[in-house]
């Protein structure tokens, strides 16, 4: 059986739904990966702030633009998630000594003590994954994906879009006691 579809702006194709069907399953395995890492409320952050975190720690005294680069991610998306982490006094910035324009990002006491109790971030796993092909296998995948991604965004897509997760509302109160809950997401804890 072939299945006809039409790309936008494209002519009609005949596709295998086998491979349909195995891309979109894998798609779905790394989204549900994604979002199960999303909702663990063991750390009390999101996924995004969480693997900011890790590579911070990982990588002190790193600014915002290399801290774009290791988690291969723009840096105007990664300094959301770094103004979050230092509202709420998980990381600390402070001026470089002979550059007072570069921002050195460390982690605070209670930084550290997230850490300390917070799975890992799946983005690592993603990242490692990725890495992992022989390089025509991930040149292959961006393009392909990056096809695909222009297909299904809506019109006009974001030119930076934001680390996953991390693009969703502003938490809430959601109860009287130490819980909050984000507009459209699960509940989580704060320290």
């Amino acid at each position: 059986m072939k299945i006809r579809t039409r790309a936008a702006g494209s002519r009609t194709r005949t596709t295998g739904p086998s491979e349909v069907r195995l891309a979109l399953d894998a798609f779905r395995r790394i989204v549900q990966a994604l979002r199960a890492n999303a909702r663990n409320d063991r750390a009390s952050l999101s996924s995004a702030q969480l693997f900011a975190l890790r590579q911070i720690g990982e990588h002190p005294g790193a600014s915002v633009n290399e801290l774009a680069a290791l988690t291969f991610t723009h840096q105007s998306s990664v300094s959301v998630v770094v103004q979050r982490l230092v509202r709420q006094r998980l990381v600390a910035k402070a001026s470089a000594g002979a550059d007072r324009r570069r921002q050195c990002l460390t982690l605070t006491a209670a930084g550290r003590e997230v850490l300390r109790r917070a799975p890992g971030a799946i983005q690592e796993r993603l990242i490692a994954a990725i890495s992992a092909l022989p390089v025509a296998d991930r040149r292959a995948l961006a393009n392909s994906l990056g096809k695909v991604a222009q297909s299904v965004m809506p019109r006009p897509a974001m030119t930076h879009p934001p680390m996953f997760f991390e693009e969703r509302g502003v938490l809430q109160r959601a109860s009287s006691d130490s819980h909050f809950q984000k507009a459209d997401g699960p509940k989580i804890r704060m320290p």
